[in-house]
């Protein structure tokens, strides 16, 4: 017997996760001009969308982030065309309709001592309502916090079927 057979064990990749995450893919751009127009024309004749892009740049480099309606086909779209990126995992969340949203949001995961690292709007909120991306030092709290406190989390298959 091998070590850890028969031992009931069970692994998850990160994918595995029992709470929505959404993928952002950062591309790192040459930061002259064209640079973020040839990138967004990757995805013209796809099926795939940007919901959300956020850049950053300095003197050098640009960073572009996306979040992308099928995160599988734009991978491979950005891989083909290689452009250097990595890809992180996001909290996609429904601003609630009442009023100052965003303050119950950070009030609730500054309780939770979770840091807000970068957010950025949705394009395409999907379900109608506003919805922002987070990313957060601490995913699992972040999002065991905001579900707890009766936040709508979004999920990659509801960027996938909306717009």
């Amino acid at each position: 017997m091998s070590v850890g057979e028969g031992t009931g064990t069970t692994f998850q990749t990160q994918r595995g996760r029992d709470y929505p995450a959404l993928r952002q893919f950062t591309v790192f751009l040459e930061n002259r001009v064209g640079q973020l127009l040839d990138v967004v024309r990757r995805f013209d004749g796809t099926d795939v969308r940007i919901v959300a892009f956020s850049v950053t740049e300095s003197a050098e480099c640009a960073f572009a982030r996306f979040l992308l309606s099928d995160p599988e086909n734009g991978r491979e779209i950005l891989e083909r065309a290689g452009l250097a990126m990595i890809e992180t995992d996001l909290l996609g969340v429904e601003l609630p309709p009442r009023p100052q949203p965003l303050l119950r949001i950070c009030t609730a995961l500054l309780q939770a001592e979770v840091n807000i690292t970068q957010t950025y709007p949705l394009l395409t909120p999907p379900h109608g309502r506003p919805s922002v991306a987070l990313m957060v030092d601490d995913i699992d709290a972040a999002a065991d916090t905001l579900v707890a406190q009766g936040f709508t989390m979004i999920k990659e298959d509801d960027l996938r079927h909306n717009g």
